[in-house]
């Protein structure tokens, strides 16, 4: 009867009817704090820059070295999960970044610093690459859609409340805290996941016969050379040796890398997931769709801040409405592509953020301050929209067992994205103020701020917005190519089943 006792909430939650709520804020922690701890730091570079006397283009690095290296483990952390299962690598997640944070704060050197930071990047790649994976799985698949909106208010409420609470750590207890911070957050994840989330046994655990290393390697090296080159293009020049090299590298490893997956007997990205025309159609849609979206949030704070001359404050907050639409739009598309399919709702959220493109390609030095919030809210809507359906629609065109590494590529698909839109946008605005005859650098905006400089530069910025709304336009029309794929709605045979099939009570994690 102790024993009973004693096992009793954990074996009560594992067999509740709403056992899918309970993983879903299990999960919703750890993501949350990876995307609030990622938009915090940002909040503390000029800080860390002053304390460590390094240059912004230096102190850049603890982002930048936090985004590759999440970028890169993504799919090995996928992968190990699918073989080892997902619990046992999610919470591992925590503890690597928890340490890494703590190594952060206390650091006294800007190496040791930047070198926490790499190791949280692969902490932060076990938590997002199996968070959706297992929230998707903990809901039947008649509610996919809803479960993937609803992560999409998690990476929206992380967004906003990283600068926030950032912010009010950095004034009050120094950029440290922003480290220890993290610390509590994670020990509360991981007692939450350890006692909610059931051992899960791998589907195809018998049949895997060990990790794919060359292929872990191949696809790590393609990523990191092609990332470093857009990263640095502008700033060294397209056409400069360390920059041909590096996308030339990218390109000889991705090859390498499709030759060796198309013979390795387990290998890390099954080739196969593309022949679906939902899953590679999708894929494309998904990185067109953050290409774009990556110029937004990276343009627009300069445009608020050196164009209309707002103060940082005033800045983030007129950039608060398009997080708030994405976690409140999110789970309404998933929940209408739930019942009406995947591919309408993605063509509309497509459509909101053409519609918030095109009205950026209108700005000027003096535009009000309403005109851009709604361009950015609609910005928002329509990524919350789409991500949420299109995501559905990819995972719904494969088997659960292959859900790691599924959700890992996706998250690696937003992050390369992500980082090569920015580095894009800011090409195309370079290029534009060198060619009205100012210096073809943003840091220009920045250090004299004079009236021929901002319209330089609002010109540089509207042709990047068309630039951007032509990938929106385009992934709008793959989205109407690939139809549904899978029923959205399952047989009365899968209803009757488990609606969290992949967990077993019993298994070994």
């Amino acid at each position: 009867m102790k024993l009973s006792l004693a096992i009793s909430p954990s074996a009560r939650i594992a067999n509740s009817p709403n056992y899918k709520w309970w993983v879903y804020v299990a999960v919703a922690v750890g993501v949350f704090l990876t995307v609030m701890d990622q938009t915090g730091v940002n909040i503390a570079l000029p800080r860390i820059a002053e304390h460590f006397d390094v240059d912004i283009p230096t102190v850049q690095w603890v982002t930048l070295g936090y985004v590759l290296s999440t970028s890169v483990m993504l799919m090995p952390m996928g992968r190990l999960a699918d073989m080892l299962g997902r619990k046992r690598v999610f919470i591992s997640g925590f503890l690597i970044f928890m340490g890494a944070a703590a190594v952060g704060g206390l650091a006294q050197g800007y190496l040791a610093l930047i070198g926490a930071k790499l190791a949280q990047g692969v902490g932060a790649a076990a938590i997002q690459a199996n968070g959706m994976a297992m929230i998707t799985e903990a809901f039947p698949a008649r509610e996919r859609g809803k479960a993937l909106g609803m992560y999409m208010t998690i990476i929206g409420t992380g967004s906003i409340s990283g600068p926030v609470i950032g912010g009010l750590l950095v004034s009050g207890l120094g950029w440290r805290s922003v480290f220890f911070a993290a610390i509590p957050v994670g020990l509360i994840a991981v007692v939450a996941n350890m006692t909610i989330l059931k051992d899960r046994t791998p589907a195809r655990a018998g049949a895997s016969r060990g990790f794919d290393w060359p292929g872990a390697g191949l696809s790590s090296g393609a990523l990191v050379s092609f990332l470093l080159a857009m990263t640095n293009g502008h700033r060294l020049g397209w056409d400069a040796p360390p920059i041909v090299g590096g996308f030339v590298s990218a390109v000889l490893l991705l090859g390498m890398f499709v030759w060796w997956e198309r013979r390795a007997a387990d290998p890390m990205l099954d080739l196969g997931l593309f022949r679906a025309k939902v899953f590679s159609i999708g894929v494309s849609a998904r990185a067109l769709s953050f290409l774009a979206g990556s110029a937004v949030f990276f343009l627009m704070p300069f445009y608020l801040v050196q164009v209309l001359g707002y103060p940082f404050s005033t800045a983030g907050l007129l950039m608060v409405p398009g997080s708030i639409a994405t976690a409140i739009i999110g789970p309404i598309g998933g929940r209408l592509s739930d019942r009406v399919g995947t591919r309408w709702p993605a063509v509309v959220g497509l459509t909101l953020s053409s519609t918030a493109l095109l009205l950026f390609t209108r700005l000027d030095v003096d535009s009000h301050w309403a005109y851009v919030s709604l361009g950015i809210a609609l910005a928002g809507s329509g990524m919350g929209m789409f991500s949420a359906t299109n995501t559905s629609a990819v995972l719904g065109s494969i088997s659960r067992e292959r859900y790691g590494i599924a959700a890992a590529f996706l998250n690696l698909v937003r992050t390369s994205s992500n980082v090569t839109g920015v580095a894009l946008a800011a090409t195309i605005v370079s290029v534009t103020m060198g060619s009205l005859g100012y210096e073809p650098n943003l840091g220009a905006v920045v250090d004299s701020g004079g009236e021929g400089v901002r319209a330089a530069f609002v010109t540089g910025l509207r042709r990047a917005f068309f630039v951007a709304s032509s990938f929106t336009l385009l992934a709008l029309v793959l989205s109407v190519l690939r139809g549904e794929g899978r029923r959205t709605v399952p047989s009365e045979q899968e209803l009757a089943s488990s609606p969290h099939p992949s967990y077993t009570a019993g298994g070994k994690d």
